[in-house]
């Protein structure tokens, strides 16, 4: 199940793609994730403060951790600044969907564990993108 929650007057995907982008990396559909999409300043402060980076950026994973002996079926927050997608999209020559679930599928992966801060974990990370983006009908992100 995906809460989507909007604070930006700039263009977010609409429920019906976050929730089939959702359920092809989401194993578990009991699991819940809420999908917060915010403006540059919004995704800025949450940056600097959780990664001691002052700048905006497209997605922020934050996992949730059950308190001892409660097992919760919450998977985590995205954060996604939509007006950095929407420039990253333009930068890179994609359409705005297509980067927007490359990032929503980046950031789903992130709450399931998987990192790319080693380079066998960023290429196994990058591979699955890739399948899950072609099986949804996307274009290779890296490419």
């Amino acid at each position: 199940m995906i809460e989507v929650q909007r604070e930006t007057a700039a263009w977010t995907p609409d429920d019906a793609l976050l929730a089939r982008w959702t359920s092809a990396v989401v194993v578990d559909p009991a699991q819940e994730v809420v999908l917060r999409f915010v403006d540059a300043r919004e995704s800025q402060a949450l940056n600097r403060d959780y990664r001691g980076k002052d700048s905006p950026t497209n997605v922020l994973s934050f996992t949730f951790e059950s308190p001892p002996g409660m097992a919760l079926p919450l998977l985590g927050d995205l954060v996604i600044c939509a007006e950095v997608v929407e420039r990253e999209a333009r930068e890179q020559r994609k359409t705005c969907e297509a980067h927007f679930a490359h990032i929503v599928i980046h950031g789903l992966l992130h709450l399931q564990g998987h990192d790319h801060e080693a380079e066998t974990d960023a290429q196994r990370m990058e591979a699955l993108e890739i399948e899950i983006l072609r099986r949804l009908g996307y274009d290779n992100p890296y490419a």
